[in-house]
């Protein structure tokens, strides 16, 4: 009887992370970004920036442009407001997402509209599949299951299971596990994974990760993810 693989996963730790203070804006680059210049840490397949940023009440990045990057923000506290180039304008607030795809070009701003509360939120940006595409944006809200599942596809390139859709052969999941919950994952062949724990502590594969690390694989077969206490994370299945 054949037996499924078990990867082995790499860590990036949380304290080595890129780390920059603004006092607007505190942030942590797991990539290269800005002034924070690693050549060992310039991305992991279509992965390009992963930040976890907290914006300061009243704070925010005043109309700056962008082009040929797929970026979505995961909103984990406060609220976030965006206006754009294209007409688009809207905020989002935890476990909703605003993505949008640069294309060919487009500008926009971000600023957290409360002068008192901070704003906790990961922006990421892949590189898309094709460059010069039309500029797009999405504002997408889970449904009350999605809310509830230990894990939920929230981005995908084709859209199935009521996900938000991306250019790019990525699908993108939100993990919140209880203590003690476990949940698997299938890597087939070809393909990388990328956890990214937000919050909790848990084991992938028996490697032990805490608020702020990440784990990443090339290897296919079951990715095992087991929370030790409550824990909340984005799950990257890369091609």
């Amino acid at each position: 009887m054949e037996t499924m693989n078990i990867p082995r996963f790499d860590v990036l730790r949380s304290a080595d992370r890129g780390h920059a203070n603004h006092g607007w804006l505190d942030s942590y680059h797991s990539f290269s970004f800005a002034n924070y210049y690693n050549p060992e840490k310039m991305g992991f397949r279509s992965l390009r920036v992963i930040n976890q940023d907290i914006i300061a009440g009243g704070g925010g990045f005043p109309t700056h442009p962008h082009r040929d990057m797929e970026i979505f923000t995961y909103m984990l506290e406060g609220a976030l407001s965006h206006e754009d180039s294209l007409g688009n304008k809207g905020s989002i607030h935890p476990g909703e997402i605003q993505l949008m795809s640069t294309g060919s070009g487009v500008t926009h701003s971000e600023f957290n509209p409360s002068s008192t509360q901070a704003a906790s939120l990961l922006q990421i940006w892949l590189t898309p599949s094709e460059q010069g595409l039309k500029p797009s944006y999405t504002d997408w809200t889970p449904s009350e299951s999605q809310r509830q599942a230990s894990k939920s596809l929230m981005i995908s390139p084709d859209g199935r299971d009521q996900s938000a859709t991306i250019h790019q052969d990525a699908y993108i999941y939100k993990v919140k596990l209880a203590a003690g919950e476990t949940i698997t994952h299938p890597l087939a062949e070809n393909r990388a994974a990328w956890l990214q724990l937000i919050d909790g502590v848990l084991t992938v594969n028996d490697t032990l990760l805490t608020a702020g690390d990440a784990a990443s694989t090339e290897q296919a077969g079951v990715i095992s993810i087991t929370a030790t206490e409550a824990s909340e994370a984005l799950f990257f299945d890369l091609a």
